[in-house]
């Protein structure tokens, strides 16, 4: 059993992050609204409605989720801000600026105001790790389908806006990053040896970059020739996603109506990516998720190509529609070589211990950080941990407060 260890230092680095994190966020939101803003100059404002309904439904889903976190988080770890004060922000839709300023004026004490205290390093940490959660949710809810609409309406058109371009291009970005934060933020909750290392990082932002794009293209593909069978095709297999989650039995929130929400969001991540929600063995649930994607996004593929007319404007899309099985393919091989040579697990395996979950053996698996304070434990971070880095039972002991981990990028 590893002793409590002190949380990881947050310093000049993490706080350049965390600006740069608040920057890319203010500035995808000014891009959304010069892409809507040209759509209805140019004489489209069914494409602007759209594109801002997209906005607001993602921002109200992770206005909800920060707003009911803040309500459930220890008093000494919520902002000394009035309640009603905090509930107007995030009535406006500024809850997430305001976590992401308040982590700064945090974060700015820690590193330059000489804030040693272990419990400043804790709450900022909290905060970190609340931001990047909040983050992934916005993203998979806002910038995958407004990257999909933004394909799409490329594709009709056959003409590329440079708000377009530019929209297209930092929403891959971010989407992948989202991702990769993510999994960094959870990377933490381990001890130092085991953290995301830097070709650990460019796998793994690659393996999603690889999986995502050839989706999106499939469903914007699908659009083209029956914009209206998206309406019908994404509810439905939202539903089924839904229905899959809520069968693994989650327990993210703290009560059931909540936890509702939460698996309807991530039934919206799980349209256009893996995202793992129970614990126990995930190769079986892998396969069933990639099998049933792989043959979805093909038969939309086949569907394009069946239906689609001889013409010389789109006649590059065959080949882009040919090229998208293989990427595909290249992304579950990246997947698999993370897995299998740079996953926790495997040096845990080195080391001659063995995860319960994905192996046999009863001995401690990863190791993980843990302090004195188990009152302080962020439940979310605790559970997420334990559900995607697959902890044994007396490892999840062992799993840090969750306000302690703060290598991830705010």
């Amino acid at each position: 059993m590893s002793p409590p260890a002190a949380p990881p230092r947050f310093g000049p680095l993490q706080l350049a992050l965390a600006a740069a994190g608040t920057a890319a966020a203010t500035l995808d939101l000014c891009m959304d609204g010069w892409v809507a803003a040209e759509y209805a100059r140019r004489g489209h404002p069914g494409w602007a409605a759209l594109s801002l309904s997209l906005l607001a439904a993602a921002s109200a889903a992770a206005q909800a989720c920060s707003w009911l976190w803040l309500r459930s988080d220890p008093p000494a770890l919520r902002p000394a801000v009035p309640g009603p004060l905090l509930a107007a922000l995030h009535f406006l839709q500024l809850g997430f600026f305001f976590r992401c300023l308040y982590a700064l004026k945090v974060g700015w004490r820690v590193c330059w105001a000489k804030a040693e205290e272990e419990d400043e390093q804790r709450h900022m940490a909290f905060l970190s790790h609340d931001i990047s959660m909040l983050r992934l949710f916005e993203t998979f809810l806002e910038n995958t389908p407004q990257l999909t609409l933004l394909l799409y309406i490329v594709l009709r058109t056959n003409k590329a806006e440079l708000s377009q371009g530019l929209g297209m291009v930092t929403a891959f970005l971010c989407v992948s990053w989202s991702l990769l934060d993510y999994h960094q933020s959870l990377r933490s909750f381990m001890q130092d040896k085991y953290e995301l290392s830097l070709p650990s990082s460019i796998i793994y932002f690659l393996w999603n970059l690889f999986l995502i794009c050839p989706r999106i293209l499939v469903v914007a593909l699908f659009a083209l020739l029956w914009p209206y069978g998206v309406a019908v095709h994404f509810p439905l297999v939202w539903l089924a996603m839904f229905l899959w989650v809520s069968l693994q039995g989650t327990d993210f929130m703290e009560s059931p109506g909540p936890e509702q929400l939460y698996r309807a969001m991530v039934a919206v991540i799980l349209y256009f990516s893996w995202f793992n929600v129970a614990q126990g063995r995930t190769l079986y649930r892998s396969i069933i998720y990639h099998g049933f994607i792989l043959v979805d996004s093909t038969l939309l593929g086949l569907a394009w190509f069946w239906g689609q007319a001889p013409s010389e404007e789109h006649s590059y899309l065959l080949m882009v529609v040919v090229a998208a099985l293989p990427c595909y393919l290249l992304g579950l091989g990246l997947r698999v070589t993370y897995y299998k040579w740079l996953h926790p697990n495997v040096q845990v395996q080195k080391e001659g211990r063995h995860d319960e979950v994905d192996a046999s053996g009863e001995k401690d698996g990863t190791e993980f950080r843990s302090f004195l304070e188990p009152d302080l434990v962020n439940r979310r971070m605790k559970y997420l941990a334990q559900t995607h880095l697959s902890l044994s039972q007396r490892a999840q002991q062992h799993v840090l407060n969750g306000a302690a981990a703060v290598e991830s990028a705010v």
